[in-house]
């Protein structure tokens, strides 16, 4: 079973990634995306398309929306990750 850790670290490297120019910039679980990031919301949906592919999940569009938070992210993985076990 991945820990939360380890899906918070394999999120970063999705985004920074998809995002080059916030490779070096701080993320933690409480910077907000659209704000502190400058990801607009194309970007966003590569990187949570991105992040499906690579965890092997699928998050809701509706669930999307309500995705503010570099931690909201990862609990959304976490919660996909633990209902296919």
């Amino acid at each position: 079973m991945i820990t939360r850790s380890e899906i918070l670290d394999r999120t970063k490297e999705v985004i920074y990634d998809c995002v080059p120019e916030l490779e070096g910039k701080p993320l933690s679980e409480d910077t907000v995306i659209n704000t502190d990031t400058g990801i607009d919301s194309m970007g966003f949906t590569l990187v949570i398309c991105r992040l499906e592919a690579n965890f092997d999940v699928r998050i809701p569009n509706r669930q999307w929306q309500k995705l503010q938070t570099l931690g909201d992210v990862v609990d959304a993985i976490e919660a996909r990750l633990s209902a296919k076990s």
